[in-house]
């Protein structure tokens, strides 16, 4: 049974309430993989357990570096960042990628498939019984893309968005972050519905990249405004009916101010607090009560029962052209740290995506 390296991403210990380094993970060199699971047969007499589990044994092509990754990295006490826990100091660290199964004890995949879902940063996992694991029918489409639009990115957009805020034509949606992987698509996705949207990005080449790129009738350097409350009023003369937010913080007490009467707001993530030693508290919050503004929190894991109907609406719009996206794609798994930790720099230009190997 061939045995070869395999190349680890590993985090030494958990980061407390400060902004990750490269050095909080190290990429390690030493470990090595049977690329065979062992037959029934092959099993030491006491795994029994370990015979009955629904093992995938996966070569990893792409890995998707995502902001709420920075919360794995911290000892997580009373409950998961569903579905995944937290990282365990001097394990493999893991999260979305795109994989080819080498070899597979579960009834849904055989050797060859090609899978999206949870995996671990590593050339090879062997995963058990895999909790959130998609068989990919569709390869007309960059592989790539099942990390961010077709993959958990696209399906937070699209939840986030149809099943959250119930948007009509015409209303006005603000977006934070609105340049990265979720951002990008939820502006286009209200786009095609006729709303007017606005989104707010941390560098000048970002906003023109809303503008020109994604379409949205107006985008801000949140960094340039010294009020962001003069800054919203100034694109939402009539005020925000759609919130989706991806920062809180600042941004969260001044859009509610903004909001109309019976807004929503889609709770996705709140990156602007994840490396604060305290977080920023939010004064605004009567605005719920006054507006009757609706705030929902939500987890994708929640909706991954609709991803066919995703996968319809999406791939023609993909195909067609109606939907672009943007991906800052880094090549060897050894580069990925960087590119994981960049992300809380605003060092990534779309979704930040790592090639482990490209077949």
């Amino acid at each position: 049974m061939a045995e070869v390296s395999n190349k680890q991403v590993i985090l030494r210990d958990y980061v407390v309430k400060a902004f990750p380094k490269e050095s909080d993970l190290c990429v390690i060199n030493t470990a090595s993989i049977k690329l065979k699971l062992p037959g029934e047969t092959d099993q030491p007499a006491d795994a029994v357990t370990s015979s009955k589990e629904q093992l995938v044994l996966l070569k990893n092509l792409y890995l998707s570096c995502d902001p709420y990754q920075r919360l794995l990295m911290e000892s997580v006490h009373g409950h998961e960042v569903s579905p995944m826990s937290s990282y365990t100091p001097g394990s493999t660290i893991h999260g979305y990628g795109v994989a080819q199964v080498l070899d597979s004890r579960h009834p849904d995949f055989k050797a060859g498939d090609l899978v999206w879902g949870t995996t671990n940063w590593e050339e090879y996992s062997l995963i058990t019984t895999p909790r959130v694991l998609f068989k990919i029918h569709h390869t007309d489409i960059p592989l790539s893309y099942y990390t961010g639009i077709l993959g958990m990115p696209g399906m937070t957009a699209y939840a986030g968005f149809y099943e959250i805020c119930s948007p009509k034509k015409g209303e006005y949606v603000f977006i934070s972050a609105a340049a990265g992987a979720v951002g990008q698509l939820v502006g286009q996705l209200a786009k095609l519905m006729g709303c007017y949207v606005v989104g707010s990005a941390g560098s000048n080449e970002k906003v023109d990249l809303l503008k020109n790129k994604f379409g949205f009738d107006e985008a801000f350097n949140y960094k340039e405004e010294n009020d962001l409350n003069v800054a919203l009023k100034r694109y939402f003369r009539e005020g925000i009916d759609i919130y989706f937010e991806n920062v809180g913080g600042k941004t969260l007490d001044a859009v509610l101010l903004n909001m109309r009467l019976h807004g929503r707001i889609s709770g996705c993530g709140m990156i602007s607090q994840y490396n604060l030693d305290k977080p920023e508290g939010v004064t605004n919050l009567m605005q719920l009560i006054y507006k009757r503004i609706c705030f929902h929190g939500f987890s994708v894991s929640d909706y991954y029962h609709l991803y066919p109907k995703f996968l319809e609406f999406m791939l023609p719009h993909i195909r067609q052209g109606k939907i672009v996206y943007v991906e800052d794609i880094v090549e060897g798994l050894e580069n990925g740290p960087a590119a994981l930790v960049g992300l809380f720099k605003g060092r990534n230009f779309g979704k930040q995506v790592v090639v482990v190997s490209h077949e």
